[in-house]
């Protein structure tokens, strides 16, 4: 069986890898693209980047940031995205005192600081309590470096000013799909229930002993969650 095109749009300081365990599974099924946010600094360019590189209709999957660029995504061309999922992710604007948490950060970044703040205030809340957590860390922390501080900077600012989508996204008609996992400390269950209440005809899916990463920490549930949606 052959589904969809499938971009995977990967989250902050994120590349292909966040990924993999999907990628190996579903490119047997698919064509799978994981798109780069190029120089963007808003949302909105990101998206822009996305749909350049994107094919003319596409299943589209993001985590994250790359949910946040996702649902941009589909309202700039909902005429090209066919299926929808959207993992770990948060329909909302940032509130003002995490916009004004990035700037501390922003500048630890500047001065040297990318490795040290991705392990201490970023990865360390990434896993769930019974995750074997270093080996993702590794993982995650390498993502990062190899981004570097400049891709740290604009996707800090892109997601600062990011819109709020909760009306775009009730636009929203094609086979959908929430994915989170239970105990994301970053994007925990209101922001999903949020997700499911706009796209109520939308696949609900909690993944047990999973946090922020489920694509990582839990790839079987995830690969057979997403294998369910492409079926859609």
């Amino acid at each position: 069986m052959t589904f969809n095109n499938l971009v995977l749009l990967p989250g902050m300081m994120c590349d292909e890898r966040l990924f993999s365990p999907q990628i190996n599974h579903l490119q047997a099924f698919s064509e799978v693209i994981v798109p780069h946010y190029g120089m963007a600094m808003t949302v909105n360019a990101m998206a822009q980047e996305v749909l350049q590189q994107a094919p003319d209709q596409f299943a589209l999957a993001g985590l994250s940031m790359g949910g946040i660029v996702a649902m941009e995504v589909i309202r700039l061309a909902p005429e090209r995205v066919k299926k929808l999922a959207l993992l770990d992710t948060n329909p909302r604007a940032e509130l003002k005192e995490v916009q004004q948490a990035r700037e501390p950060q922003i500048i630890a970044v500047q001065n040297g600081g990318l490795a040290r703040l991705m392990q201490e205030q970023m990865i360390s809340r990434y896993f769930a309590e019974q995750t074997h957590k270093q080996p993702l860390a590794d993982i995650c922390l390498n993502m990062a470096l190899d981004l570097g501080s400049e891709a740290f900077i604009r996707q800090s600012k892109a997601l600062q000013s990011r819109p709020d989508q909760q009306l775009s996204l009730k636009q929203v008609k094609v086979p959908s799909l929430i994915l989170m996992g239970q105990e994301d400390q970053l994007c925990p269950l209101d922001r999903h229930e949020l997700l499911h209440a706009i796209i109520p005809h939308a696949e609900f899916v909690i993944v047990p002993k999973a946090g922020h990463l489920p694509t990582l920490e839990q790839p079987k549930i995830t690969n057979h969650a997403l294998e369910k949606w492409l079926q859609q």
